[in-house]
């Protein structure tokens, strides 16, 4: 079962941030609130893009401890 609830709520914060950067790299014009009128098309680029974000900087973590 999916949940959306924050694991480490001191972490919000910077979440939404995180999220706001990625929106505004791919074109994605995000409010504060409710974004309940996105497509699934602009919704699910933003979240790809933090995706991809998340595995370039795991990626460069490895990379950087070896």
């Amino acid at each position: 079962m999916a949940s959306n609830k924050t694991l480490v709520p001191e972490a919000k914060e910077a979440l939404n941030q995180f999220k706001m950067e990625a929106a505004n790299e791919v074109g994605v014009n995000l409010k504060q609130g409710y974004n309940g009128d996105l497509t699934s098309r602009e919704a699910g680029s933003v979240g790809g893009q933090m995706v991809k974000k998340m595995v370039e900087n795991y990626e460069n973590s490895i990379k950087n401890n070896k």
